[in-house]
């Protein structure tokens, strides 16, 4: 029985003869369908030889089949795998260790596929088919899903998850892993606890969730928290009084739906010390603006972009989405309220690190000014020049960036919260 065709085959027809067996109840728990399983398979091996060990992978699969993720459950229960990219039935793809690889196994079929995606949705609630063809949704373990389908997508159903360690990442393993120096770690950490308002900014996969949830390690324990996501992701453990809000999509004929705008209109009635907001992608961005700049200090917000000021630019674009206040004013605006924008990058060795620490200190001449704090700073090779040193590297591919995030030598501007914290910073800064 070790003929893979063979060995499919089978799997395919107990798998048909397991969900007939489930339809004939309403309700099966775990225990029962494995019991289930194990009648299928004893009575299979009276007629074919299965060894010991190729038995439990059947179980374990015909049991995923039905009450999992059928075959990437494999991908989802492996620890080191943090993203799972499923291109139509035949091509799945995974990111390890911060490289993709591809994956010899396969979905038999695209409606099979589909079968795993509606399993997901509807786990979360959401709906998602050919006249709603895109959805974010997320797993049991707080997994992002993202799903498109026909006619959106051309081949295949497409399924995207992000996976996220069981254990929030903390500061201290991000200073480990190099992605920032204890100094600025603790530069950061002051300017939390002194409720500066705090913008990360990256692209995709540099690690802005994570870089969130290791800097609301540093929020006081006895503050109200409130957390706004489009599907919740944020692993906050140290706060007691903690609200969690989540977006929902309209239904079939558009109604229902719960705006990331409505949940901070919300937050603002519910007397928070601070709004999270996970990540602003449109006209929202007024209303968290407008939030952290009117007294709710310390909120904290992601969003996508290369640079401080490429981040300061979209904001602009995406609160002239929801307004129509003039440029000035929204600089201004937008100047007031945030304090700091972190900046993550994800290098071309595949590690994540921040690369700049910088602060907003004002609008003047009609231009957001900013104020570079940390910056950080590649080590040359020594021997060779600039451009000589980035092709090698570029052709390396897998050669480790060394650098670090170091001090700029500008000070600080903004120091009322600090001062009104009773809080001080390092020397130089």
């Amino acid at each position: 029985m070790e003929n893979k065709d063979g060995y499919l085959q089978l799997k395919k027809k107990l798998q048909e003869e397991l969900l007939a067996a489930l339809e004939r109840e309403k309700e099966w728990t775990d225990e029962e369908i494995m019991e289930q399983i194990d009648e299928l398979i004893v009575a299979v091996s009276r007629e074919i030889y299965m060894s010991g060990y190729r038995k439990l992978i059947l179980k374990q699969e015909l049991f995923n089949s039905v009450r999992r993720l059928d075959l990437l459950q494999e991908l989802v229960d492996d620890r080191e795998i943090t993203e799972i990219m499923v291109n139509g039935a035949g091509d799945i793809f995974y990111e390890k260790y911060g490289r993709i690889f591809r994956w010899e196994k396969a979905f038999e079929s695209n409606e099979k596929l589909e079968d795993v995606i509606q399993q997901i949705v509807a786990g979360a609630n959401r709906r998602v088919n050919e006249a709603s063809p895109i959805v974010d949704a997320r797993l049991a373990d707080g997994s992002r899903v993202n799903v498109v389908l026909k006619p959106i997508a051309l081949n295949g159903p497409i399924l995207t998850i992000r996976k996220f360690p069981e254990e929030p990442m903390s500061m201290e393993r991000l200073i480990g892993q190099g992605a920032l120096t204890g100094e600025a770690a603790a530069f950061l950490e002051r300017l939390v606890r002194a409720k500066y308002n705090i913008f990360i900014s990256g692209g995709t996969g540099t690690g802005k969730t994570t870089m969130l949830n290791a800097l609301m390690d540093y929020v006081p324990k006895d503050e109200r928290v409130i957390t706004i996501e489009d599907s919740a992701e944020l692993q906050v453990h140290n706060i007691e009084n903690l609200v969690k809000l989540e977006a929902r999509s309209a239904t079939a004929d558009g109604e229902h739906q719960v705006s990331i705008r409505d949940l901070i209109k919300s937050a603002l009635r519910m007397r928070p010390d601070r709004i999270i907001v996970g990540e602003v992608r449109g006209a929202e961005s007024v209303d968290m603006i407008q939030a952290m700049s009117s007294g709710h200090d310390g909120s904290i917000s992601t969003g996508h972009s290369g640079s401080p000021e490429e981040m300061l630019s979209r904001l602009e674009t995406m609160v002239l989405m929801g307004t129509d206040i003039p440029l000035l004013a929204i600089r201004k605006q937008i100047a007031s309220a945030i304090d700091i924008i972190i900046q993550l990058e994800r290098l071309r060795d595949k590690s994540r690190r921040v690369t700049e620490i910088t602060e907003v200190i004002g609008c003047e001449n009609g231009e957001i000014c900013l104020n570079p704090l940390f910056i950080f700073e590649e080590k040359k090779v020594e021997g060779r020049s600039d451009r000589v040193s980035e092709a090698a590297n570029y052709m390396a591919g897998t050669a480790e960036v060394e650098g670090r995030l170091v001090p700029t030598g500008h000070s600080l501007v903004r120091r009322k919260k600090l001062e009104a914290a009773a809080l001080a910073l390092g020397a130089g800064l």
